[in-house]
């Protein structure tokens, strides 16, 4: 049966737990209600009070499609607020075998006390010192953890930037293709790892064996058909494998709506040097790979293999939302310096968004010359340094605003936006403004209806119908993270008739139990529920729940729309 592993990184005492009250839950239903149960909202996020919990999904370990996101979540240092944080990689498709389904770290170490390399077992846990990788940027921390524990070691790591407990690192983790190239990278997870000082977890490299289902035919037929949903869908059977999430940026660019120099336009004048058909084109010139998973057992495909001039690995998981922070966000059309940027970001462990707002900042102050990608990449290997300068980026947007005198900020609650101006995407801005998450487009992916008319048609440019379409996607999005499954599996569930009912009888079929489209949405409420609760008691109330006045300011061309909800407005997203 699955259990709860607790560690106490002060002690290094650890036990084994059932579920308990707990049982059902999974992947972001589960570090969500843990959080609100036992993390005092008015704690500091980095002090001994504060938990990390990473838990793999309802479906982990199941063989259905998509299935494997590890869900991260603690009180952020980055929004003060609760934060679940979701990655790919091999972990929550290995843990399971381990007959475990969360981890959570308690407690803190003393200031001086060193850091350490955490393995899992079944039935043990093992504390080791992990000087011999301190200070190591994460990909060469992951060689030396390989030569330990074999090639195919499963890792998860605190770079440079969590060791210094920065608000926007990261947890890097290790994917199929061994490298530590997956990020929870939302929220300062990083950060909150390194406070307890582990620099690295590592699985039991003998684990091995699926789950069983408890029904094996219902299951294998409901995998099948939920496989064919996905494969059926042109957005993930086509457009994803094609050319990434990158495929967006002509697309958001058209609609007006990629935010241009720290949020003053909505279209970017060289956006085809950084589109997702141009990365397309340089990496296949350069022997790349166009498509490959982020975790074993996805069949949409949407990351990639990016290599250099030289035609060696640089980075992959370059994501449209890592092309448009460093690219438009920052005037920034050289792909190379962008896929450089990328994967500085990956070494340091510290989020690619926050980072593209925080450059954007630096570029409004000054620091650097707009559209200079060398010295944006010159600022980036700062982070994790003892160059005061990496504090002050690595610390996050509102930070680095305040650092560098500058008021034009696009965060909320802390947090950074992405690559969406809510101004010409009316339904994601409601989700920026609405969600737990602070500013997150992944929490209720408006866009899809919006822009793609992916479910439906909600015009982007019109008030009406978005605190509804929000709403709605966030409940959806919540139970989608509960389950382990990947968000993209959205897109073909948004125009796919039985899609829901065939994911219930994923989990009816694999756990044995009778699990149906309410209980489905009552996940996603219940997680909500959860999650506004911990906010409010951690002093966040209704006036939170907004932009910044310069959208409600300023026209964006070239449809000249403005951010035109009130705070009452927007109180009707909220479960």
């Amino acid at each position: 049966m699955p259990r709860i592993l607790r560690i106490n990184t002060r002690t290094k005492d650890f036990k084994f737990e059932e579920l308990g009250d707990y049982a059902g839950l999974g992947g972001r239903a589960l570090t969500s209600r843990l959080i609100n149960n036992e993390v005092p909202g008015d704690c500091h996020p980095l002090s001994a009070s504060n938990k990390l919990v990473w838990a793999a999904g309802v479906l982990a370990n199941s063989g259905a499609a998509n299935s494997g996101r590890i869900s991260c979540g603690a009180k952020s240092p980055l929004t003060k607020g609760i934060k679940e944080s979701n990655s790919g990689g091999q972990f929550a498709q290995v843990l399971p075998r381990l007959d475990i389904l969360a981890v959570v770290f308690e407690d803190k170490p003393e200031a001086d006390s060193g850091f350490s390399i955490v393995e899992i077992y079944s039935d043990k846990v093992v504390f080791k010192d992990a000087s011999s990788i301190v200070g190591k940027d994460n990909y060469e921390a992951h060689e030396e953890l390989k030569k330990v524990y074999g090639d195919k070691a499963v890792t998860a790591l605190a770079g440079p930037a969590g060791e210094q407990c920065l608000a926007a690192s990261t947890i890097q983790f290790s994917d199929p293709h061994k490298n530590p190239a997956r990020s929870a990278g939302r929220g300062g997870m990083g950060a909150v790892m390194g406070s307890k000082k582990v620099k690295a977890v590592v699985l039991d490299p003998e684990a091995s064996g699926r789950g069983k289902p408890a029904d094996p035919e219902k299951f294998k037929a409901a995998r099948k058909r939920w496989t064919d949903i996905l494969m059926g869908h042109p957005v993930t059977s086509e457009g994803l494998p094609a050319y990434g999430t990158a495929i967006l940026v002509n697309i958001i660019n058209e609609a007006g709506a990629l935010p241009t120099k720290n949020f003053r336009y909505g279209r970017f004048d060289k956006v085809s040097e950084i589109s997702g058909e141009k990365i397309a084109e340089v990496i296949e010139s350069r022997k790349g790979k166009t498509k490959e998973g982020c975790h074993t057992g996805c069949v949409i495909q949407c990351s990639q293999r990016y290599n250099d001039k030289n035609g060696d690995y640089l980075t992959s998981g370059f994501e449209y939302e890592t092309v448009w922070g460093f690219g438009a966000n920052c005037l920034i059309s050289e792909i190379d310096d962008i896929a450089t940027m990328d994967r500085i970001c990956d070494e340091k462990g510290i989020d690619t968004i926050e980072m593209g707002c925080t450059m954007a900042v630096a570029m409004d102050g000054g620091v650097l010359p707009w559209g200079d990608g060398k010295a944006g990449i010159e600022l980036l290997k700062k982070v994790g340094s003892n160059d005061p300068m990496g504090r002050i980026i690595g610390n996050g947007t509102d930070f680095a605003g305040q650092a560098f005198g500058v008021d034009r900020l696009p965060t909320v609650k802390g947090q950074g936006l992405p690559a969406y101006d809510p101004r010409s995407v009316k339904g994601v801005g409601v989700t920026y403004a609405t969600t737990p998450m602070g500013g997150d487009h992944t929490a209720g992916y408006a866009v899809a209806t919006n822009i793609l008319k992916v479910g439906g048609d909600v015009d982007p440019l019109s008030k009406e119908g978005q605190v509804e379409l929000s709403k709605n996607l966030q409940i959806a999005t919540a139970a989608i993270d509960a389950l382990g499954l990947c968000l993209f599996v959205a897109f073909a569930v948004l125009d796919t008739e039985d899609a829901v009912q065939c994911i219930c009888d994923l989990v009816s079929a694999n756990h044995g139990i009778e699990f149906t489209a309410e209980d489905f949405i009552a996940l996603g409420v219940n997680t909500l529920k959860d999650e506004l609760e911990f906010n409010a008691k951690a002093g966040f109330n209704k006036s939170d729940d907004q932009l910044p006045r310069f959208f409600s300011e300023e026209k964006l061309e070239p449809h000249d729309t403005i951010w035109d909800y009130s705070v009452e407005d927007l109180q009707a997203a909220k479960v």
